[in-house]
């Protein structure tokens, strides 16, 4: 037998085999595109919001508390894979639309990488600041809160719903003990951080003042709820009916601001208001269903003049001959405790009254002082923390269930005394035990981190507004909002 040569393919048999390589090849390109594409939108499509229950993981800077009350807050999660519409396969494939909401979602995932990085560097790395660069152990993490911060001046907007009108919308006072609310309001109003878009906003501001509504609302001695809770309900009703921004996550990317005992009461005429929403309150008592992991501590600032003036600065340590000083009425139980304890003693260096003596400066005591003493009054919001940070005595912050402002952020016991009512007999043994040394660098910390209680027209950066702004940032991207 002959050899045999191989022979090509005829031209017919070409024009079978390479269309069939071609699709082939097609439809495995279509099998590998349609699993990426699963990978990507089988994200849970919750229909409101996912909350993160260990905030370390995320971005709070102090180890997790309360984790307790928010397990039992968690909102509801609804897990699945995104339907998605597919046209007749093309060769040329096309990036998915994604919408507004995603887009700021996207932005938040960035801003939580970064915030992490800067977390988990020991070297505590700082960023392009001039201006400021938190240091020493007065922050949980300095490197964290600094990067946060940086990223809140680029990124963070608010929105604010413009219904309603003053007096008891988009206005509260600004004088007294409660003012910080009427300032706070009206900052954030003519703030940088303010967007007309609400499709680019992270949240959204309820401009609702409960000082108002308690004083243009409730009737005198009528014992009445009820006008003040109806306000508050059918503001949310309306904007809720008006836009989608509420019912899209019921309420957790929205925030309220009050400085005045009753908001908390108020807040619940709305379920999801009390339960879903940031609510920013000086009256941050645990025990009251005030929870730190969703909620801001609004600190309480009385501004005599309206401004700082006179009110920033005092001695150094070596000229503050008084070991304690505290002066004010006898409202709640802390202070009742307090005066029968420490009231009627001979001990000079413990002085504690109920009215100043007469001839004698509140603030000139205070600057006197090594330590002042800050009780819960009828609730646990007192301006007398801020003004021991301004004259640099050191606070005791004798509270129970209080949470201090920015502790997240700030490392309270590393420039405050923390005390609860059990302490009160043993109020000066407490103090006495703190050596000299130790109370001078308490003293200097509370001088460094004095700044962020700062109250300035118009405001400057890392002063109180863009502290609580800070906060509120924080808790934003704690939650994770999607399209319903």
């Amino acid at each position: 037998m002959g050899l045999m040569y191989y022979r090509p393919p005829s031209s017919v048999v070409w024009l079978i085999i390479v269309p069939l390589v071609l699709l082939a090849a097609w439809y495995l390109g279509v099998q590998s595109s349609k699993n990426f594409l699963l990978v990507i939108s089988s994200q849970p499509s919750a229909k409101n919001v996912t909350t993160s229950t260990n905030l370390s993981a995320t971005v709070e800077f102090s180890p997790p508390k309360f984790a307790a009350e928010l397990e039992k807050d968690q909102l509801p999660k609804q897990d699945g894979v995104d339907h998605v519409t597919r046209k007749k396969p093309q060769m040329i494939f096309s990036k998915k639309k994604l919408s507004n909401l995603e887009r700021v979602e996207a932005g938040l995932g960035k801003v939580r990488g970064a915030i992490r990085e800067a977390q988990s560097n020991s070297n505590n790395q700082t960023f392009d600041d001039s201006e400021h660069v938190p240091r020493g152990p007065c922050y949980w993490n300095p490197s964290a809160f600094h990067r946060s911060y940086l990223e809140m001046e680029k990124h963070f907007k608010i929105y604010v719903y413009e219904e309603g009108e003053p007096p008891v919308f988009h206005y509260s006072s600004s004088e007294g003990i409660l003012g910080i609310e009427g300032i706070m309001i009206h900052q954030i109003e003519i703030s940088k951080f303010r967007t007309n878009d609400p499709e680019k906003a992270h949240v959204y501001f309820l401009p609702f003042s409960v000082f108002s509504i308690v004083s243009y609302v409730y009737v005198v001695d009528s014992h009445q709820w009820g006008p003040m809770k109806n306000t508050a309900a059918d503001y949310i009703d309306g904007i809720s009916t008006k836009y989608p921004y509420w019912n899209r996550s019921l309420g957790s990317d929205h925030f309220m601001l009050a400085c005045h005992d009753w908001a908390p009461e108020i807040s619940t005429a709305v379920p999801y208001l009390y339960k879903n929403s940031m609510r920013v309150l000086c009256n941050a008592n645990t025990s009251e269903r005030f929870n730190p992991s969703k909620d801001v501590t609004l600190p309480e600032i009385y501004l005599p003049q309206g401004t700082m003036k006179g009110l920033i600065g005092g001695p150094s340590p070596s000229q503050r001959s008084i070991l304690v000083f505290y002066a004010g009425g006898i409202h709640g139980y802390i202070r009742q405790v307090l005066m029968e304890q420490w009231g009627e003693n001979d001990d000079e260096e413990v002085q504690i009254h109920e009215y100043v003596p007469k001839n004698v400066s509140y603030y000139g005591m205070i600057r006197k002082s090594k330590f002042c003493i800050c009780p819960s009054g009828w609730e646990v919001a007192s301006p007398r923390m801020v003004e021991a940070l301004y004259m640099g005595c050191v606070p005791v912050l004798l509270k129970d269930h209080y949470v201090a402002p920015f502790s997240d952020v700030l490392n309270w016991k590393s420039f405050a005394v923390e005390m609860t009512s059990n302490d009160i007999p043993n109020l000066k043994k407490i103090l006495m035990a703190i050596s000299q040394k130790q109370y001078i660098k308490m003293q200097k910390r509370g001088l460094q981190v004095r700044r962020h209680f700062e109250v300035n027209f118009p405001p400057k950066r890392y002063d109180v507004f863009h502290m609580i702004l800070h906060s509120i940032w924080l808790r934003r991207l704690n939650i994770q909002v999607r399209d319903t």
